[in-house]
């Protein structure tokens, strides 16, 4: 689903599954998207302040010996106290997954896109069991935002975002709001430089 320097076959399972499970949330949306330019976007960030919070609680309650980073066993521990049904092998995937700097850890930023992650796995669906139990209004629209907005970004619609289809989304705007290539260029090495 994102694309990644790292190896594939370390995403393989996970980015397949993300990819179909993406592709379905497409299909069953039946609303129009809120979002017609990357500035509708840009203005939604405000209101994600609340939901991250949330997550930023969960993970101090998970972290349960305070160095700002969970384990593979503190995320183990957080998850069963979500009360979520997760095979070991899915715990492996999406940690080594959402691990970004593969600092065997995995920090609030990197533990906000796990959850994000496993959301969008278990969105409710006709086969789906599991659901967040942490979810409050607030985080769960944050989540569907989060959704909305990449299936926005996903110009091609096949369930994955790479450069192309957002520098499309980036320039498909108005004409009046139509970002120059520079500018375009210069968005993605600052996005390059904060991960």
């Amino acid at each position: 689903m994102f694309c990644c320097q790292r190896s594939e076959s370390k995403y393989e399972r996970l980015d397949s599954r993300l990819q179909k499970r993406m592709i379905e949330i497409k299909r069953r949306s039946s609303q129009e998207s809120n979002f017609r330019s990357i500035n509708a976007i840009i203005l939604k960030f405000p209101k994600f302040k609340e939901g991250l919070q949330e997550i930023r609680n969960v993970f101090e309650q998970c972290d349960e010996d305070k160095n700002e980073i969970i384990d593979r066993a503190e995320l183990r521990k957080c998850l069963q106290k979500l009360q979520l049904t997760i095979s070991e092998e899915e715990i492996d995937d999406l940690f080594n997954a959402c691990d970004i700097d593969e600092n065997e850890g995995i920090r609030l930023n990197e533990f906000t896109v796990l959850l994000c992650l496993i959301y969008v796995l278990s969105v409710p669906s006709d086969s789906s069991h599991n659901k967040l139990k942490i979810l409050t209004p607030q985080l769960e629209g944050t989540f569907r935002t989060i959704i909305e907005a990449f299936l926005f970004l996903d110009k091609s619609g096949h369930g994955k975002l790479n450069k192309k289809d957002v520098v499309k989304a980036l320039n498909d705007a108005s004409p009046w709001e139509r970002s120059p290539s520079h500018v375009t260029r210069t968005r993605f090495s600052i996005i390059k430089t904060c991960y």
